[in-house]
């Protein structure tokens, strides 16, 4: 009877058995856990469903939610010299970056591009949180520099959206001096007269809101998105008090002053496009495109007679 328990009985239960579900079909919401669908939760631009959080959105998959029919050019970036310090911590700094290049298919931690929403033409900057935290590094630093300097050379607005740890402590202090260097490419925009707007994602800390994601002409944030220098577990731990509920939230600093506007991802285009029309002094949008004319008709003389015309010559 060993044919039957080894040969026969593998191949029915086989038969019947259920098909293993890839695990990347489905994504868990980490503040209600609702199972999404991966595609139903991408043509959401990675907001809950049921519970209306907003989960990380990439740089690129930002970018073609926002510009006109996803099409945009990207901004080269000067590459600063790897691995200054030669650090080492339980992994090479080398290694890690090529970890994070390979998990996110992305070179570094900002991507700069130049395009068109609703026929607004601008230049947006965006921070990838999976790229090791969105850590300011010196390419980060670059990349701002690049994108104010495209933006003046154009004469268009800046629109960046924050997402960051804070500084890359694999820099030391090269990557803190990144803080002066952005400042001062926001000073750039404001003497040349363009609008410099911010959106600031979940999370958005440490020396990135010491420097370029608090200088904004116009401040916005995403719903419940974590805003502060120190966090709230360190400064509970430094002052031995519980704090408020929703601190350092985005609808507590809307109250209390430090945002202008708390805005869903998804109205997030057309109040952007609402807001730099305005500051650029220009109409507003225009939501469809109009039909092109017709083509006006061919229009024929009448017809003369040969006893008409004989008259009219005389």
């Amino acid at each position: 009877m060993n044919w039957i328990t080894n040969y026969v009985r593998p191949r029915i239960n086989s038969l019947f058995s259920r098909r293993e579900v890839p695990e990347n079909l489905w994504s868990k919401c980490p503040e209600c856990g609702t199972m999404l669908f991966h595609r139903e939760l991408s043509d959401n631009l990675n907001v809950c469903t049921g519970c209306d959080h907003h989960m990380p959105l990439t740089p690129r998959a930002r970018f073609e939610a926002l510009f006109d029919g996803g099409v945009f050019s990207e901004v080269q970036v000067p590459v600063p010299v790897p691995d200054p310090l030669h650090f080492r911590d339980q992994k090479k700094y080398p290694d890690r970056m090529k970890a994070a290049q390979k998990g996110t298919g992305e070179f570094e931690a900002m991507l700069v591009a130049e395009g068109e929403i609703d026929r607004t033409r601008i230049v947006a900057a965006a921070q990838d949180f999976t790229f090791m935290g969105g850590s300011m590094g010196m390419y980060v630093g670059n990349a701002i520099i690049a994108a104010a300097e495209r933006a003046v050379e154009r004469k268009l607005p800046l629109v960046l959206f924050s997402a960051a740890g804070g500084a890359r402590m694999q820099e030391g202090i090269l990557s803190l001096m990144q803080m002066p260097r952005t400042t001062v490419a926001v000073q750039m925009l404001k003497e040349a007269g363009l609008p410099y707007i911010v959106v600031l994602t979940h999370p958005t800390t440490g020396g990135v809101t010491a420097s370029y994601a608090m200088l904004g002409d116009v401040q916005i944030a995403e719903p419940n998105a974590l805003i502060c220098f120190a966090g709230p577990r360190v400064i509970e731990q430094t002052i031995r008090e519980t704090l408020p509920e929703g601190f350092q939230r985005s609808e507590y600093l809307l109250d209390h002053g430090m945002l202008d506007r708390v805005t869903h991802r998804k109205n997030m285009k057309d109040e952007l496009v609402t807001i730099l029309r305005m500051l650029t002094g220009q109409p507003p949008a225009v939501k469809g495109d109009l039909p092109a004319p017709e083509p006006e008709a061919e229009t024929t003389a009448p017809e003369v007679s040969e006893e008409e015309a004989a008259d009219k010559n005389g």
